[in-house]
């Protein structure tokens, strides 16, 4: 049996609960008892676990992003512009040959540099605003996951881990308790 103010145990014939002082409620002894619920406050501390974790693989996600992005475009960037990596790695533009001009390979290396940082920083913000429980890191955890969801397989199943945790009128009720 448990208490209804607190949630903490109570033992068998306990009057009042000894850390909150609400009285037990009494049962009569032909009537069965009645299942016990657990209380907002254990609700809420299994929801700020599950937001904790959400956030910290946010973090991961947002690391795993800007060091595939730098790796990536590392070589992206040997490949068009003939770098050092042996012969090998020279694409069909490595002389600057490009098909809209010269200033087209550098344009799209540019762009996908952006992109890669504004895909880890949005990443970066999800976490840390779930992380503090602040109102706003909620949305901005939704619209990264929104982003994020056609990243198979890694950004679509923390896509899916951030809508399933974060949507929803009783897990927008607990956020909100946080």
């Amino acid at each position: 049996m448990y208490c209804s103010g607190c949630g903490q145990p109570l033992t068998p014939g306990q009057q009042f609960c000894a850390q909150c002082g609400r009285a037990a409620a009494q049962v009569p002894p032909t009537a069965a008892p009645a299942p016990q619920i657990p209380n907002i406050a254990f609700e809420l501390a299994n929801y700020s676990t599950r937001v904790r974790a959400l956030s910290t693989v946010w973090f991961i996600y947002g690391g795993l992003v800007l060091v595939t992005g730098l790796v990536g475009l590392t070589f992206a960037n040997s490949f068009l512009n003939g770098g050092g990596l042996g012969p090998w790695m020279r694409g069909p533009w490595a002389h600057g040959n490009f098909p809209f001009g010269p200033g087209f390979g550098p344009a799209i290396l540019h762009f996908a540099w952006v992109m890669v940082i504004l895909r880890a920083s949005l990443a970066f913000v999800a976490g840390w605003g779930l992380m503090e429980r602040a109102p706003w890191g909620r949305v901005v955890a939704i619209v990264a996951a929104f982003l994020s969801i056609l990243k198979i397989p890694i950004g679509t199943a923390l896509a899916i881990w951030t809508l399933v945790t974060l949507l929803g009128y009783r897990n927008t009720t607990l956020y909100d308790q946080l």
